[in-house]
């Protein structure tokens, strides 16, 4: 009888500690924080618009640094494996000014992400926990309706829309700083587009010539914020 109860208590405690284990993996994630993308622009220079825009005093340049926010809710279906929906969005300004400091009416860009897929962390006792995905959808970048002043003859801009292939291949760090609540230290995506950046800017800019920029695109975007489990 003895034996049978301390058998009967062991198997009792490792039941218990296997639930233990399971209950400890939130089966409901949600992050949101700020995200910080360096843009491939394809490789347009500012001779590349000056050209285009045909002015031959040099007024153009390009940037690449877009700041915005990154959300995500995942599921995970074990300690090991889960499954993400990932949005995003950024602004910036990839038209600037580079001898001229007059210029106004530049247009301003936005560019929103919708992905989806999986995710394996590897979770531990440890407050930290790494995890990598792989997430496809779509990304959509606009640019607005303006006119550029400040130059020989003013350049006017239509509003257009694209939306194309999107692929999101990082993962980050989780650290765990309360029961439901961690920081993440931070994601880190090579995000790549696969937009037609010569038709893109040739409807933002309509009777003007774009060509050679690539098809797609390898964009950074690095993203930090709050996780909560439930």
């Amino acid at each position: 009888m003895t034996r049978l109860a301390v058998a009967t208590i062991a198997l009792v405690a490792l039941i218990g500690s296997v639930a233990l284990a399971q209950d400890s993996t939130p089966k409901v994630q949600v992050f949101g924080g700020y995200s910080y993308v360096h843009v491939d622009n394809g490789g347009l220079t500012g001779d590349d618009l000056d050209f285009a825009l045909r002015e031959v005093n040099l007024p153009f340049g390009t940037a690449s640094n877009f700041t915005g926010w990154n959300a995500e809710g995942q599921y995970n279906f074990n300690r090991w494996i889960g499954l993400a929906a990932d949005a995003g969005g950024r602004y910036g300004m990839p038209i600037t000014g580079f001898r001229n400091d007059k210029l106004s009416g530049l247009p301003k860009a936005t560019g929103y992400t919708f992905l989806v897929g999986p995710v394996l962390s590897y979770r531990t006792k440890s407050r930290i926990t790494p995890f990598v995905h792989a997430l496809v959808g779509d990304d959509r970048i606009s640019l607005n309706a303006t006119t550029i002043t400040g130059v020989s003859t003013p350049v006017s801009s239509s509003a257009t829309t694209y939306d194309d292939f999107a692929l999101a291949l990082g993962g980050g760090l989780d650290f765990r700083v309360a029961r439901h609540f961690a920081l993440r230290l931070p994601q880190v995506d090579d995000l790549r587009t696969y937009h037609n950046l010569n038709h893109f800017y040739e409807s933002a800019f309509p009777n003007r010539l774009f060509d050679g920029l690539p098809l797609h695109q390898s964009n950074v975007r690095i993203s930090g914020g709050i996780v909560v489990s439930f």
